[in-house]
């Protein structure tokens, strides 16, 4: 006979509540069955309705915050998702739930045929175990001119037979894939996206503002068409795969699609992602985002990919050969960016240190994704019914204390020398 599941603990956790975009001093978050039963002011609590419930101890000054969602994550701690290898691929997921990101989709690279659907097979074994939130697939349909770290020898125009193929493969779990909308074909492409409840995400693209424009409306409409019965959420929107990177730079006289991405995320229809670790965006500029778009139109991201959590040295990414030097990940054929080195949760500290306020940081490493996802109902925020991912922050947002489905996890191990 199967072993019952052991029940899930109750614990009660004290701090300031950072969530939904706001900030409720002196709360309590009750946690019972893995999800949250209580969490708002300690004056409206009634500690006598949870009954044996452990109080974890935490530092003063802590904020709890949802768990964190990082739609953009190519891997961490030795071991990358395109890589197709079930061991690394659990050892860093294992690192990223631990350092607070809860939820995650695994990202791809460009890659061959071959490589493209056997990883799609790992990372949906992942997926069905609930490691993982699904994937995205940065490429292959995209830009040679904006190709990034991308493997020039791999990006194709868009290709509906390959694409059915993959989306055969991750057996329902491909959740966004990034494209070019320049490229012939791309109408189709989001046809079929769509049709499988499969978000877009426009990004490493040479499109002129105009296109761009056109194809995130022509998206939008798509997956407004689809609705729910397609897979969507009510609030569901087209993404932006790391604004700025990956696409021409904003000029006074060629906005390009920066441009375009910009103005259609302030007007609620699209979200961009910001890798927002201060080497793939000046500081400033994310500020910048924040104060133009507002948090409830950014997804903040990682791009992070096998370095992250460990020293400098030599990595991959995919089938690329990648420099990490300061912590700054570079393609070792010809400099290029290549990948975030920084978790989630420092990425957001790094958004506050640039001027963005607690609050908003928080929502669009929260809130935001969780939309995108359209699990919104059971991840994203601390309310009463709400799966309990939370994790508590000193001051400074370093982390103390992770739980994810409401159990504890270990911290996180040590890396380097």
């Amino acid at each position: 006979m199967p072993q019952a599941r052991e029940a899930a603990p109750a614990y009660l956790l004290r701090g300031d509540l950072l969530t939904d975009g706001t900030v409720t001093p002196d709360s309590v978050v009750a946690v019972t069955g893995g999800r949250i039963a209580y969490a708002g002011p300690v004056s409206g609590f009634d500690a006598k309705q949870f009954p044996g419930a452990e109080e974890v101890r935490l530092p003063p000054g802590t904020s709890l915050l949802p768990g964190l969602i990082d739609l953009h994550c190519h891997g961490a701690a030795g071991g990358g998702f395109p890589g197709g290898d079930d061991r690394s691929c659990r050892e860093a997921v294992d690192f990223l739930h631990r350092s607070g990101t809860t939820r995650l989709l695994a990202s791809l690279v460009t890659a061959s045929e071959d490589e493209l659907l056997s990883s799609l097979g790992v990372l949906k074994v992942l997926a069905s175990e609930g490691l993982i939130a699904g994937v995205h697939s940065e490429g292959p349909f995209l830009s040679r001119a904006r190709c990034g770290a991308q493997n020039p020898l791999w990006l194709r125009d868009p290709d509906p037979v390959l694409l059915r193929d993959m989306l055969a493969a991750a057996g329902g779990t491909l959740q966004t894939m990034t494209y070019a909308p320049e490229l012939p074909g791309a109408g189709e492409l989001l046809r079929i996206l769509t049709e499988h409840g499969v978000t877009p995400s426009l990004g490493h693209t040479d499109a002129d503002a105009r296109l761009a424009a056109a194809s995130l409306a022509e998206a939008a409409d798509l997956m407004r068409s689809a609705g729910a019965g397609g897979g969507f959420g009510a609030l569901a929107r087209p993404t932006v795969t790391h604004l700025f990177n990956g696409m021409p730079p904003l000029h006074h006289r060629s906005p390009g699609p920066v441009a375009a991405c910009l103005r259609l995320a302030a007007a609620g229809t699209v979200v961009v992602e910001l890798v927002g670790d201060g080497v793939h965006l000046d500081p400033a500029t994310v500020r910048m985002v924040f104060d133009l778009v507002g948090a409830a139109g950014i997804a903040l991201v990682t791009d992070s990919m096998a370095a992250t959590g460990l020293p400098d040295g030599d990595y991959g990414l995919g089938p690329s050969e990648v420099v990490v030097h300061d912590g700054v990940a570079t393609l070792r054929s010809n400099g290029a960016l290549a990948g975030g080195t920084a978790t989630l949760l420092e990425v957001v500290r790094t958004t506050i240190a640039a001027g963005v306020s607690p609050a908003d940081a928080v929502l669009a490493a929260t809130l935001v994704p969780a939309r995108v996802l359209g699990v919104e109902a059971e991840v994203g925020g601390l309310r009463a019914g709400m799966r309990a991912d939370l994790v508590a922050v000193d001051p400074s947002f370093t982390l103390v204390r992770v739980l994810r489905d409401g159990q504890i996890l270990p911290d996180r191990p040590r890396v380097g020398p």
